[in-house]
């Protein structure tokens, strides 16, 4: 990589978007310039309704090993000891979190190595998650007396409440079955394969209603942290929409005359 490279690499194949973090020299830490990357790049394919499915992988050994420690520390001389930059780094990356959850398309990470701290956080923030056997997981923070509380946030939502306090607290690596277990991935694919199963994930979603699935997925999310009651409410007003949509009547339609439905993707 050159300075002159960008940080997020970005190849289209089809209807597949593939973003790459592309600083393998800081194993793809999430510094703020990096942060601003991917921002940017969801924020595009946000508004790209041909695009259907969305990879995100890491140049190099590692998927992404965090936040940039060696840009935290250069602003522990600042005049409020780094507090502001502290917390616009880390608003910074909460708004990359939340976009790919507001995403219209799903994301699919890919991990071959390592993600840790912030990058197992960006594992947890997508949709699905495929790693290589090799791959390994970790909230280190606690080690380095700083607790990885806002990876804790997609941790919460992705695990139960006992394996994720088990890798928040200890600070452990955690390899590709037991993320498995913990339910942090979907999938484990051979050395070196994890791409390829990505890719042939985000094909078959290509392949669905992109309607379907982007309400699907929002809804999804919304009733998530509701009562009960309110989440019955939520995901029944959307089905009723989505009940009424072209692709709904042309995929039941499709189903009775048994032929292959055809979507109204754009």
């Amino acid at each position: 990589m050159t300075p002159t490279d960008p940080l997020v690499l970005r190849r289209d194949d089809d209807a597949v978007a593939r973003l790459t973090l592309n600083a393998p020299a800081s194993r793809n830490s999430l510094s703020l310039a990096m942060l601003d990357a991917l921002k940017a790049e969801l924020a595009a394919l946000a508004a790209e309704p041909k695009v259907r499915a969305v990879i995100l992988d890491g140049e190099g050994p590692a998927f992404c090993a965090g936040h940039d420690l060696k840009e935290i520390q250069a602003h522990r001389n600042d005049p409020d000891r780094g507090r502001a930059f502290y917390e616009a780094l880390l608003d910074r990356c909460a708004q990359v979190m939340l976009a790919i959850n507001a995403l219209p398309q799903p994301v699919i990470a890919v991990v071959e190595g390592i993600a840790t701290a912030a990058g197992c956080q960006l594992v947890a923030a997508c949709d699905l998650a495929v790693a290589g056997e090799a791959a390994r997981f970790c909230t280190p923070g606690v080690n380095l007396g700083l607790f990885c509380s806002t990876p804790g946030v997609a941790l919460a939502r992705n695990l139960s409440p006992k394996p994720a306090m088990e890798m928040l607290l200890l600070g452990e690596m955690v390899d590709a079955p037991t993320a498995l277990r913990f339910g942090l991935i979907n999938r484990i694919a051979p050395p070196g394969q994890a791409l390829e199963t990505a890719q042939a994930l985000a094909a078959q979603l290509a392949g669905r209603s992109a309607y379907s699935l982007s309400l699907g997925k929002r809804t999804y999310y919304a009733q998530a942290g509701l009562p009960l009651a309110d989440a019955y409410r939520e995901a029944g007003k959307a089905m009723a929409d989505n009940m009424l949509a072209a692709d709904a009547a042309e995929g039941i339609d499709a189903f009775l005359s048994k032929r292959p439905a055809v979507w109204d993707n754009p």
